[in-house]
């Protein structure tokens, strides 16, 4: 009988089951996905889309966080947040987050718990963050709802400091690894 992975937590009752916090910390990179409770639609907007932004906004301020990309969908949300520094905390940016977030969504509401990839070791080299932040990107356009991601309104980046970046750029990698290197307290 294989031992059971030491790196996870046991789980609660009727909840995912999480790493140890420490996953979440300093340079971490993790690809969280929210999904609306029944994965009802409707709620996506212009409005929401940029008062999501905000509240997004704020939570990485605090945790010292930086968002590569974002993508909002009809019925769930996927980000990609990578720590900045070795006070940066994920598990206390996607709580501020969600609550912030579940605020303006009224009377839609996401599910009790986001899922969550954390890329470990190699996963966190610029070439895989590049395939998540693909896999990301192309949300939109394997369910359907655009021919080319860069025809998604409801995709973006929030760096703090960094308004302009935007994953359709050309030079988005380029830019976005420069801003990295500049802001980086590790």
């Amino acid at each position: 009988m294989a031992s059971p992975d030491p790196d996870r937590r046991k789980p609660w009752k009727g909840r995912l089951v999480r790493l140890q916090p420490e996953f979440y910390r300093g340079a971490a990179g993790v690809h969280w996905t929210m999904t609306m409770q029944g994965r009802r639609t409707g709620w996506l907007s212009d409005e929401l889309h940029l008062a999501t932004r905000e509240i997004l906004f704020h939570a990485l301020c605090r945790q010292r966080l930086a968002c590569p990309i974002y993508c909002l969908m009809p019925d769930h949300a996927h980000f990609l947040w990578i720590g900045i520094s070795d006070h940066s905390d994920q598990e206390s940016a996607v709580e501020q987050f969600r609550r912030d977030w579940n605020r303006i969504l009224s009377p839609f509401v996401l599910e009790r718990q986001p899922f969550d990839d954390v890329l470990r070791g190699a996963d966190r080299e610029r070439d895989a963050l590049s395939s998540v932040r693909h896999y990301i990107q192309e949300n939109p356009v394997r369910k359907g709802l655009v021919d080319h991601f860069q025809d998604w309104p409801y995709l973006g980046s929030c760096f703090p400091g960094y308004p302009k970046l935007d994953p359709r750029s050309y030079h988005f990698r380029t830019n976005f690894w420069k801003a990295y290197k500049e802001q980086t307290y590790l």
